[in-house]
């Protein structure tokens, strides 16, 4: 039996191959081919038609890296194909199977009009169902010679990812430009074939239904003649008909299907070139669903849509008609599809309103859901967020990519740390680019971990980065698997139906609480720094603009630059993509993101800089513009400077120094190594006995693969401690004890300085790098003397306690972790934190000493990993950290703050009350801003830091009309809680808007 099995499957499997599929073109015509290799970087279609094109012979070489080649194909479809399907086959050079990783192209009609792309997976272009012979054709191609970086020797460094270091030499060679005649019968014929030959396989070995269909294939090509494909097609597809019409079983898994095409909106390419891969996709995934009824197409990200707004508008029109009619489906609400792991929880807002507001502008629709396939692990503020921006599901795939531990849930409620649900969605056929394999479309039913009471899961259908999305291969075998014995049953459907259908049918999900931690890609929280520090920056750039122009607006009728502001946010929202703020792109995609936060800063700090000079008039006082609602000169407004505590006392001892104020004391050791950090009101030391803080240890990095995504554990089997330091000095600057440390190692060297201001708490670490290693990891160590069961590390609008052991293999997969402004650890009676200004990742591990156990917190300061950019982050770097002695949640939040958010002194005239400021403790407010709608109102929004109930209420000093509740999009609320006083729940998120 297995004998016979192994002779059917190696007959149809040849056939298939070496027959059939080369059959599906019966004849073909060379055209006349002439191209025009652009200079420079890519021009507009109009411009691009009128070229002067020079004769190139088929089989040449084309296209230097980065490079844009027009193709201008003409000739004359024979007399003799009249009646056929005739098509325009393209092979530019392909030479790997996966698309959207090297050379693409879009068609064009002479008159401008886009057909389609080309891929190596989609190298057809339609001319005629039914030819009447002679017809002239005249095609234009706007093909892209894009580098292969990651198929051909993966991993390996390249200096093909940046135009400035690439090389000029042709990368492809063109195969065929022709016309050639289609048979329809004969594609039909390879589905046929292949929808069963891939369904058998996953069939019991010896089962009737695997044993019938094995029969009907060996029936179907004994009556297919292989000289007479063509003629024979027929006769073979009638002998699978019986196999293909025997319908599923009632109980059969059902798939909803989308058509998908995961477009990176910058990765192993520019944001250029991904603006040409989505008006490809999207001319490709128009005309597929013009040509199926049934096809449905799905694509995320608002920014994709603007951009063919903007440069394909002839793209767009057919984009908007086919939305208009249900087919083309806006998902995600989301202006990209964004890193949810180091943004700010102002910035996930601004990722839903922008989103949303472009879908509802520009379609008259509002997804219902959050879709993200591909985001590098979830945030635990993510559940509250999505809920109180009005969406009611979530999607994602990409936990499935863990290391250690199988997620347990594919269909169940996600809890975030305020306690709220959100009913999400894994496919469990592990993959965001389904070809409807009967391997994938099996494993669906194997793996769905809710069979027992649910009955349906997602596939998303298509090739992705600009392979050109679904194909009708892909539309051709899911109409035979809608109702297939043996098969689960495939339907395109909307994902909102999907999700509807199953909540319905899972009325008691199980519960999953806490972050959705991706065993894998943890050195995406460091890798790139100069993009984290930009984005960073950017963020609290944006905020303080905004803060400062709504009071001036306010106050003084300055105009709101609502314009200006959107243009920054919109270039921040999109560099926050989930492979450019990871710092997992090309050297170009990362050079230009450096440029372009440099520049949201400084046009945003314009903004906030006219802002306050209205504010504060003319004169000659200095005062405090203090950006934040933390305590100090005027929260949120403007003030003289309030006199600082007595010089902090700098004192040397045994080579190194001490530094104390009223609060701490601080040992300072020869190599600029901190031992001792006691808080003055309890006694308490810091520092772990006999250990030394502010450590730089220096780590081998060379990951399996996925350099600059992953670090693997076995990195800490080696480490360099850099205790040696060459100087060592100190002085009094204003007050301010500083302390300068300089160090080299390896090929890189450091200038750390280290200072305790007067009345504070916090040692303040001031570190400028010259970085210029290869696969290495720099971590700063501080060993504490807490028994800390947990550490508690800042997310969006709150923190996330994480075990600090690993009991379990859960808890063991977590060796590196992310946090935003601060990570605490703690006892019940004392804390200390670590506050950053610029990085995102940290471990920790527990200690046992004599003197008990005590907790290791080391912060991720710099990777190098070599690909995709071989020179990641060498340079200079200046990371700024913090040890706060005698931590809380309050006092860890604020320093947090303080940091990222100075106060700026302006020589002015004018105190400047604040417009509005909170009572209530742990109520910290997180931006104030004037509303989207451009009505004048202003909206303010507030979050319980601590992770316990509060009450407060907010003050408004300025005449309203009004103070109500609105969603975290500022969107009306039903039943909308009015006033000023207001109770939070633990870490909950308050948007309120203020009528004028």
């Amino acid at each position: 039996m297995h004998e016979e099995t192994s002779l059917t499957v190696g007959r149809v499997t040849r056939v298939l191959t070496e027959r059939v599929t080369p059959a599906i073109y019966s004849t073909s015509h060379p055209l006349t081919v002439k191209t025009h290799q652009l200079e420079g970087e890519p021009i507009p279609p109009e411009d691009g038609l009128a070229l002067d094109f020079a004769p190139f012979d088929v089989g040449s070489a084309w296209g230097p890296a980065w490079g844009t080649t027009w193709f201008k194909l003409t000739g004359e479809v024979p007399t003799d194909w009249s009646g056929h399907c005739v098509e325009a086959r393209i092979d530019l050079g392909f030479d790997i199977n996966m698309p959207g990783f090297q050379c693409e192209a879009l068609v064009y009609r002479a008159d401008g009009t886009p057909v389609k792309s080309i891929n190596p997976r989609n190298q057809w272009v339609p001319i005629s169902d039914a030819a009447e012979g002679g017809e002239s054709i005249e095609l234009y191609l706007e093909a892209a010679s894009n580098p292969v970086l990651l198929d051909y020797h993966p991993f390996l460094p390249t200096q093909e990812g940046d135009i400035e270091t690439s090389s000029p030499e042709p990368l492809y060679r063109t195969r065929h430009m022709e016309l050639a005649v289609f048979e329809p019968e004969v594609f039909e014929l390879s589905l046929d074939l292949e929808v069963l030959l891939e369904l058998q396989a996953e069939l019991p070995e010896t089962g009737p239904r695997r044993m019938r269909i094995l029969q009907a294939l060996d029936n179907a090509l004994d009556r297919l003649d292989l000289q007479r494909i063509v003629a024979t097609a027929s006769d073979a597809r009638a002998q699978l008909r019986d196999a293909l019409d025997s319908p599923a079983e009632a109980s059969s898994h059902r798939i909803a299907a989308v058509g998908h095409a995961h477009i990176d909106s910058a990765w192993l390419w520019p944001v250029r070139e991904t603006i040409r891969k989505v008006a490809r996709t999207t001319s490709s995934m128009t005309e597929l669903i013009e040509n199926d009824p049934d096809f449905l197409y799905g694509m995320s990200s608002a920014q994709q849509y603007e951009w063919i707004k903007e440069h394909r508008p002839e793209v767009y029109a057919r984009v908007k008609d086919a939305v208009a009619k249900g087919r083309f489906l806006p998902l995600g609400g989301m202006w990209v599809e964004s890193d949810t792991v180091m943004p700010t929880g102002e910035s996930i807002a601004r990722q839903f309103s922008y989103g949303q507001r472009f879908f509802e502008k520009e379609f008259g629709i509002r997804s219902k859901g959050v879709w993200l396939p591909d985001s590098f692990g979830y945030s635990p503020a993510l559940p509250q967020l999505m809920r109180r921006a009005g969406f009611e599901w979530f999607f994602t795939q990409k936990i499935s990519w863990n290391q250690r531990n199988v997620f347990p849930h594919h269909s169940f409620l996600w809890e975030g740390i305020d306690g709220s649900r959100m009913f999400t969605h894994f496919p469990p056929m592990d993959t965001y680019n389904s070809q409807l394999s009967g391997e994938e479309v099996a494993k669906s039913t194997r793996q769905f971990r809710e069979n027992r009471v649910a009955t349906q899961s997602i596939a998303p259908v298509g090739w992705g980065d600009g392979g050109g999305g679904t194909t009708r291969e892909m539309t051709g075998k899911a109409r035979r698997l809608a109702d297939l014995e043996g098969s689960a049953r495939v339907q395109w459907q909307h994902p909102d139906d999907f999700f509807d259908a199953a909540k319905a049918e899972l009325t008691d999900p199980a519960v999953w609480v806490g972050e959705l931690y991706l065993e894998l890609h943890r050195g995406t929280l460091t890798s790139q720094h100069a993009t984290k520090a930009g984005n960073r920056r950017a963020e609290q750039a944006l905020i303080e603009a905004e803060l400062w122009a709504t009071t001036a607006a306010v106050r003084d009728g300055a105009a709101y630059p609502h314009d200006e502001l959107d243009r920054l946010w919109k270039l921040l929202l999109l560099h926050q993509f989930h492979d450019i703020l990871p710092g997992t792109s090309i050297a170009w995609v990362h050079r230009e993101a450096a440029a372009t936060f440099a520049a949201i800063v400084a046009d945003a700090q314009t903004i906030a800089a006219a802002a306050r000079r209205v504010l504060a008039g003319e004169g000659d006082r200095e005062l405090v513009f203090n950006p934040t609602s933390i305590a100090g000169p005027a929260p949120l407004g403007a003030a003289p400077a309030a006199a600082s505590g007595p010089s902090v006392s700098l004192t040397e001892r045994d080579g190194g120094f001490v530094l104390e104020n009223d609060l701490v004391t601080v040992v300072i050791t020869a190599e600029g190594l901190i031992t001792s950090a006691v808080d003055t009101a309890t006694g308490r030391d810091a520092i772990a006995p006999g250990t030394e803080a502010n450590l730089f240890q220096l780590h081998q990095d060379f990951p399996n693969m996925w350099d600059a995504w992953d670090i693997d554990h076995f990195y800490r089997n080696r480490v360099d401690d850099l205790r040696a330091a060459e100087s060592l000095s100190a002085q009094l600057v204003d007050g301010t004890a500083e302390v300068v440390v300089e160090r080299s190692f390896s090929t890189s060297a450091l200038r750390q300085t280290i200072s305790l201001a007067p009345d504070s708490a916090t040692v303040v670490l001031r570190t400028e790098i010259d970085w210029n290693e290869t696969e290495k990891l720099l971590k700063l160590a501080f060993p504490l003397d807490l028994q800390a069961a947990t550490t508690e590390a800042e997310t969006q609008f709150g923190f996330h306690s994480r075990p600090t052991h690993v009991n379990t293999s859960w808890e063991a997969a977590k060796f590196e972790t992310s946090m935003h402004r601060f990570v605490l650890v703690r006892e019940p009676d004392f804390g200390v934190a670590l506050v950053n200004d610029s990085i995102y990742g940290y471990d920790t591990t527990r200690d046992s000493t004599d003197a008990g156990v005590s907790t290791t917190v080391r912060l991720s300061l710099l990777r190098a990993p070599g690909f995709p950019d071989p020179d990641t982050d060498h340079g200079t770097h200046v990371i700024t950290t913090g040890l706060v002695i005698g931590a809380t949640p309050e006092s860890a939040t604020a320093a947090g703050i303080e940091l990222n958010a100075p106060a700026t002194v302006v020589t002015g005239a004018n105190n400047v009350a604040p417009l509005v400021s909170v009572s209530g403790e742990g109520i910290v407010v997180s931006s104030v801003k004037l509303a989207d709608d451009r009505s004048g109102d202003v909206v303010v929004r507030v979050y319980e830091s601590r992770g316990r109930r509060a009450t407060g209420a907010l003050n408004v000093g300025f005449v309203h009309s009004g103070i109500r509740e609105v969603s975290l999009i500022e969107d009306e609320i039903p039943d909308a809680r009015t006033g000023a006083e207001f109770a939070l729940t633990p870490f909950e998120v308050r948007t309120v808007r203020i009528a004028r």
